[in-house]
């Protein structure tokens, strides 16, 4: 038979209350009694009954954590530190796609799935300013992202247009003064390529360097297959660069095959940098210099975020936005010998 809290309680000498705050973490105990109790537990192999404790409280132990796709590495590694940093907080993560489709995020939100989980981390792409009045929801969501700002609910973000600029001044500091940005989206005016875009514009106008069009490469989506073919059609139009600034690194990684393909030397003729830091940017040939995002600051911010309004729902308490640290990280495409 599996010990139970009563048993914890007798071999200790404790009331069952006791056993149940040491389990629980209740920070005002005596330290004699305290290690009373965790012996008696080791002694006799106690284990907590997680399931009927989540019952009890009325929670699944289990949180959500939805993104476009896990084919892209990003959203890869942002998964697998999300789900890191729930098993620290004591929880389950529950992955879903959405493809970067409306009625999907729209059911992500609303759908029964929700009921199986004690809260959500959103990273939407369709939904957008104009679609606010959807994120105001009855559980505990925490977003991702670029697309919502300023509430209904806590969100983690990254410096998208500081670490753009500062990609660019880099650049710029090499002696680049044809630099072209690839993955645009034209027209966009929230997102992550709008404020990437325009923190690039900024560093350019900083620098005294005029802005060409011809160098505003718009590309989507953020894959490798498209670095690879507007790289090809920007070098077979005849238009002279000197560096790339790839929205995302599998942008970069095609545009590095691209340039490979036509005899262009990286970084002697044209220098590479990418952004999101992916582990695949440590092993291209050559490895691919790239802007750190903080991807793991924003995996334990949004997890520590969602579990604390898991336990504590209240509306009383004010919306948070957390904007995580970026690093630049340079490497053989920037790097001359």
């Amino acid at each position: 038979m599996s010990a139970t809290m009563h048993d914890v309680a007798r071999l200790a000498g404790v009331s069952v209350k006791t056993v149940s705050n040491v389990v629980n973490g209740y920070a005002y105990l005596r330290p004699a009694t305290k290690s009373r109790v965790e012996a008696a537990i080791a002694e006799l192999g106690y284990q907590v009954n997680v399931s009927a404790r989540n019952l009890r409280q009325g929670r699944t132990g289990m949180i959500g954590l939805a993104v476009p796709e896990l084919s892209q590495p990003y959203f890869a590694e942002l998964a697998d530190l999300v789900i890191q940093a729930g098993e620290e907080c004591g929880v389950t993560v529950l992955i879903e796609q959405t493809g970067a489709q409306r009625d999907r995020e729209l059911e992500v939100l609303h759908g029964n799935r929700r009921r199986m989980t004690d809260g959500l981390i959103f990273s939407p792409l369709a939904l957008g300013e104009e679609d606010r009045a959807e994120f105001t929801v009855g559980y505990p969501l925490v977003l991702l992202g670029e697309r919502i700002f300023r509430g209904p609910t806590d969100h983690v973000t990254m410096a998208n247009a500081e670490a753009a600029y500062a990609a660019t001044t880099y650049l710029i500091g090499l002696g680049r003064r044809r630099i072209a940005v690839v993955g645009a989206h034209p027209g966009e005016t929230v997102g992550s390529a709008a404020l990437r875009t325009a923190g690039y514009e900024r560093a350019l106008a900083e620098a005294g360097l005029p802005l060409d069009p011809a160098l505003v490469v718009p590309g989507d989506p953020w894959h490798r297959a498209t670095g690879a073919r507007v790289v090809e059609d920007l070098l077979a139009s005849g238009t002279a660069i000197d560096a790339v600034f790839a929205l995302n690194d599998a942008l970069a990684l095609g545009a590095l095959r691209a340039l490979s393909a036509r005899g262009v030397r990286v970084p002697q003729d044209v220098a590479v940098i990418g952004f999101d830091d992916v582990d695949d940017a440590r092993y291209s040939t050559p490895s691919l210099s790239s802007v750190a995002p903080g991807r793991r600051e924003i995996a334990r911010t949004a997890v520590e975020l969602l579990v604390a309004r898991i336990a504590d729902p209240s509306p009383v308490r004010p919306f948070v936005e957390v904007v995580s640290a970026f690093t630049l990280v340079e490497r053989e495409s920037t790097r001359q010998a």
